[in-house]
């Protein structure tokens, strides 16, 4: 049976607007195994991400719990948080945040020069890595040399490269065409399948469920539904579940 990467346990995050106190997540509980990818829907505003942010140890929340490979983020000074996120978690953002003036290899290495992990082997890793999504005859290109589907699959590379607990991506196809979009998510699940990593991404575009092992939509803050058999999340994608 597969560990759990990733748990949330009663998670709330308020903010005051004009003297009311709002929650933008509101009682959310949920658990993420290895090996297991995770879609997050929900309309603008539902609180995704800020959820995802909580998720990535860059925002505190007002109460509850996160527990990223059985080590509780409540309990961390800000110097361990930043030492957890910078070894146990992956990111993929919407902008894919590519440094401009480093290679594609460079990129996806630098995860792990600045966890002081670049080695020879891992630089033969960040090479493998690149070739199985495609981009061995890129390895030496500059983000600018590179389409948006290329970089941002660099940007799932540089995700996955420090073996991380778990990965989040928000976001990771929005600015990509349909065909595109569909190639960079099927790749990143069979990623997270097959490197045993916990996988959260944010999506607005339910087609992208279909790669999906379950799916958590929110609404208002809170966690308001789960899909969880294959059917459910099928007809989800398919746009005939309302």
């Amino acid at each position: 049976m597969n560990s759990i990467a990733l748990e949330v346990r009663n998670l709330v995050k308020s903010f005051t607007l004009d003297g009311a106190t709002i929650n933008a997540v509101d009682d959310v509980s949920f658990q993420v195994k290895s090996g297991e990818f995770v879609a997050l829907v929900g309309p603008s505003g539902s609180g995704k991400t800020t959820l995802l942010s909580i998720l990535a140890a860059l925002l505190t929340p007002t109460s509850g719990q996160v527990l990223i490979d059985g080590q509780d983020l409540s309990q961390m000074n800000e110097k361990k948080r930043v030492k957890l996120r910078r070894e146990k978690i992956g990111f993929t953002f919407q902008s894919n945040n590519l440094i401009p003036y480093l290679t594609a290899q460079e990129n996806v290495e630098f995860m792990l020069r600045l966890n002081g992990w670049l080695t020879h082997a891992g630089r033969l890793r960040s090479g493998e890595l690149l070739a199985r999504l495609g981009l061995s005859e890129r390895l030496h290109n500059l983000p600018a040399q590179m389409s948006g589907g290329q970089q941002q699959r660099v940007a799932i590379a540089r995700a996955l490269i420090h073996n991380p607990a778990v990965v989040l991506a928000d976001e990771p196809t929005a600015s990509l065409d349909t065909e595109r979009a569909f190639q960079v998510v099927e790749t990143f699940a069979h990623l997270i399948h097959e490197n045993g990593r916990a996988g959260i991404m944010v999506t607005h575009d339910l087609r992208m469920c279909q790669f999906v092992d379950r799916v958590l939509q929110m609404q208002d803050g809170k966690l308001v539904r789960v899909y969880e058999t294959k059917d459910e999340i099928v007809e989800l994608a398919h746009g005939t579940i309302h």
